[in-house]
């Protein structure tokens, strides 16, 4: 296989596995980075929760 391209049009053609390749390479790109926004989202709405949690619990105490 020939890794040495003569174009760009030929490298992002990718020997015409360009399609899967981007595609491929895009998913990817994404995931990484939505993977920790939405981390940071879910961890954020968890303690809020338990912030809610223990409140209620101390008031039911009282």
């Amino acid at each position: 296989m020939n890794i040495y391209w003569n174009s760009f049009a030929d490298f992002l053609a990718m020997g015409g596995y360009g399609l899967y390749v981007w595609g491929s390479f895009g998913v990817t790109a994404l995931v990484m980075i939505a993977e920790p926004i939405l981390a940071v989202r879910s961890r954020k709405s968890l303690v809020a929760r338990l912030k809610r949690q223990a409140r209620a619990d101390r008031n039911k105490e009282q």
